[in-house]
């Protein structure tokens, strides 16, 4: 499927549960990682086959990258990163818009189910969505990434739930340069979530938690039905945990 914005054709990949539910279903936009793509991220991450298992609708779209039909090293506009799409000030919450309206109608989606996830430069991506489309968003969920825009003032509360590998280097959750292509001195992850949190009105929190090498964040009381939680992987490095995903 494409969409036009700004004049310029953007593709995306449509995947509709098997068999099809009655009625509206949910809908899950996957956002690849920087310099994938939204078939490379459909084949790694496995979200196909839970989506037949679960019945939900998954959209991978493409980022925006070089050459005439932008289809190299595609990255996303979060804010602090990442590659073209950064630097060309991109309007990726547009874009995003536009896909979650393309897919609305084509398949019967049940609008207040609507999700966002990523990896790495996708899961950044998400982050902008839930401060700037939360009127389309519900919850955002993903790896690896952290809040790239300085100002996060949500219309709708949002939940967020935020994986993140330890040991990763590409995008420590400490924040720091990354020893990714992207070269971006990133801002903390840990930061980032308690201030989402505290956009999404969350009153109580952090509250931890440990099981094995999994830590746990949780802030709740928060707006709405909302809750924001960061977990944290012992040994875990950047790449997509069960599968492999660029940085």
């Amino acid at each position: 499927m494409s969409t036009q914005i700004d004049g310029t054709t953007r593709t995306a990949h449509l995947h509709v549960p098997d068999p099809m539910p009655d009625g509206p279903i949910p809908l899950v936009v996957a956002l690849h990682g920087g310099t994938g793509s939204g078939a490379q991220f459909q084949r790694s991450s496995g979200f196909d086959a839970l989506a037949d298992a679960e019945g939900f609708a998954v959209v991978y779209p493409d980022g925006w990258g070089l050459g005439r039909d932008h289809d190299r090293l595609r990255t996303w506009n979060g804010g602090v990163c990442c590659g073209r799409a950064a630097e060309d000030h991109v309007d990726d919450v547009a874009y995003l818009r536009q896909v979650v309206e393309h897919v609305e109608a084509l398949v019967t989606i049940d609008p207040n189910q609507v999700f966002a996830t990523g990896h790495s430069n996708g899961m950044i991506m998400a982050y902008r969505l839930a401060c700037e489309a939360s009127d389309v968003f519900a919850a955002i969920a993903g790896q690896a990434g952290t809040l790239g825009v300085e100002d996060c003032a949500p219309s709708d509360s949002v939940s967020v739930l935020h994986l993140h590998g330890e040991a990763d280097t590409n995008l420590p959750i400490d924040g720091g340069p990354g020893t990714g292509i992207s070269k971006v001195d990133f801002p903390s992850a840990r930061v980032g979530i308690a201030t989402v949190a505290d956009a999404m009105g969350c009153e109580q929190g952090p509250d931890p938690s440990r099981s094995g090498p999994v830590h746990t964040d949780t802030w709740d009381d928060c707006d709405g039905t909302a809750s924001v939680a960061l977990r944290t992987v012992e040994g875990a490095n950047h790449a997509w945990m069960g599968a492999e995903e660029p940085s």
